[in-house]
């Protein structure tokens, strides 16, 4: 269940605790001007994203990992189906990963995000009740 309310959390762009607020501004990781823009709180629960300064820093194991899995199945798929040269396996790998870097710098943010903060679908409930 936790690997679900991840994923959904990720691919939804949604706030990793209400699954209600979005957390970058704008949908499309390929808007290159506001690519980094997120919002400082969720909209719904009221969240805060970033709990510290550079607290996104440490998404950069998880960006370094789904690249280094994104070089090794194509790899392999290489190693046994494609057979490429060399030099166009590596222009390959190398233009693919440009080319997903900011889809990857986004599902990295979320997924840092989420192993922070989980998934509550109680919560709003136990603000009102604590008040």
């Amino acid at each position: 269940m936790k690997i679900l309310n991840l994923l959904y959390s990720t691919v939804q762009n949604k706030c990793p605790r209400c699954h209600e607020g979005q957390v970058f501004e704008y949908n499309s990781p390929y808007r290159l001007a506001s690519m980094f823009k997120i919002h400082k709180n969720c909209s719904h629960c009221g969240l805060k994203y970033e709990k510290e300064p550079s607290f996104f820093y440490g998404a950069m194991y998880a960006s370094y990992a789904l690249t280094s899995g994104w070089f090794i199945v194509w790899f392999f798929i290489d190693l046994f189906f494609l057979h490429m040269e060399t030099i166009y396996f590596a222009i390959f790998i190398t233009l693919s990963i440009i080319v997903l870097s900011p889809l990857t710098i986004r599902v990295s943010r979320l997924m840092w995000l989420n192993l922070f903060n989980k998934f509550d679908k109680n919560y709003q409930k136990k603000e009102v009740t604590n008040f």
